[in-house]
């Protein structure tokens, strides 16, 4: 493919997996792009985040120095509170939609999760070098691709158990718990804390055979 240049890619649209949910369901496209601060931001407006309350003269009302009265603070409305959100990621996004989850889980407690794992198709159009492509006997390609795609619902409300990709909450702390226990009995190797292995299979120390030099 050197002598050909990557015109387009066209990602065709992909049909959500779970087929019950409402149709007011935010659904939260994650890109490998995407900032996780604005991703956060919009799926915990949604799930029942308050917004903080901005003064007046923070939304450009007139202050008390314009109007005589004292300006007073309010609570900005936001959008519809849901019970329910989705997070869909594909190729590189796949790992952020993954961190997005997570923090939504350590923010919000409670939160029952179902995963599913499934292709996308990705159409990419390729068109040759150069200027010509009559004269040099190459012609446009069209490529299509298979990319791995995860699609994660998180839900306030208790979800189907026995659905394959369910986790219900629980505590998040386990894993890295089980590590610190891990490393204070001696770590993954099994060696003690100050012991050297050398290729003779050894252990040397200062007080070890042929440490010290002979004399002559």
């Amino acid at each position: 493919m050197e002598n050909y240049r990557k015109a387009r890619t066209v990602e065709q649209p992909c049909i959500c997996p779970f087929t019950d949910l409402p149709t007011d369901t935010p659904k939260v496209h994650v890109k490998d792009g995407s900032k996780l601060r604005n991703l956060l931001r919009f799926a915990l407006s949604h799930m029942g985040a308050k917004k903080p309350i901005v003064a007046e003269e923070e939304r450009g009302l007139p202050t008390a120095d314009e109007s005589g009265m004292a300006a007073e603070r309010q609570e900005v409305p936001g959008p519809a509170i849901s019970q329910q959100i989705v997070f869909t990621a594909s190729g590189k996004g796949v790992s952020k939609a993954i961190t997005c989850a997570e923090i939504m889980k350590r923010r919000l407690k409670k939160l029952h999760q179902l995963t599913r794992l499934l292709y996308c198709t990705v159409v990419e159009e390729w068109e040759p070098l150069e200027p010509a492509a009559g004269l040099s006997g190459l012609d446009s390609l069209t490529v299509s691709r298979n990319l791995p795609a995860i699609w994660i619902l998180l839900s306030c409300e208790p979800l189907d158990c026995s659905q394959p990709g369910y986790q219900a909450p629980g505590c998040y702390d386990a894993l890295w718990a089980q590590n610190a226990r891990r490393e204070e009995a001696g770590g993954f190797s099994g060696q003690k804390q100050g012991q050297r292995r050398k290729k003779g299979g050894g252990v040397r120390g200062k007080g070890a055979p042929g440490h010290q030099k002979g004399r002559l």
